[in-house]
């Protein structure tokens, strides 16, 4: 399954799960850790846990295994590293003040870029 049917994929789950502000940046270029990130916001505790779930679950149904969530005790966060692709869901205050879209938009010459 290539990257950019990932990318899409994700993309649908999260919005036919009613994330907010789904954010995708291009992270080949900046990062070794993927290829790229999303971010989204979802309404509450509840719907930032079950969208990493539901996230989770159909991305195993589409065969891409072992991905795992991150912040599991956190009511504000999570993260879902499903490989090449990374996707961080943030309650709406939490994901403002974190601002990752801003850290991630630069463009960083190859050679500085992060591991």
């Amino acid at each position: 399954m290539g990257i950019t049917k990932i990318k899409n994929d994700i993309e649908k789950i999260l919005d036919d799960n009613k994330a907010q502000n789904i954010t995708c940046i291009d992270l080949k270029n900046k990062s070794y850790i993927a290829d790229y990130m999303f971010i989204a916001s979802g309404t509450s505790s509840r719907h930032l846990q079950a969208l990493s779930e539901i996230l989770v679950t159909q991305l195993k149904k589409l065969g891409i295994e072992n991905c795992r969530i991150e912040g599991k005790e956190s009511s504000d966060w999570k993260l879902v590293d499903a490989h090449d692709v990374i996707v961080h869901i943030f309650h709406p205050e939490k994901r403002e003040f974190y601002d990752l879209e801003k850290m991630w938009s630069e463009e960083i010459p190859k050679e500085k870029a992060m591991i």
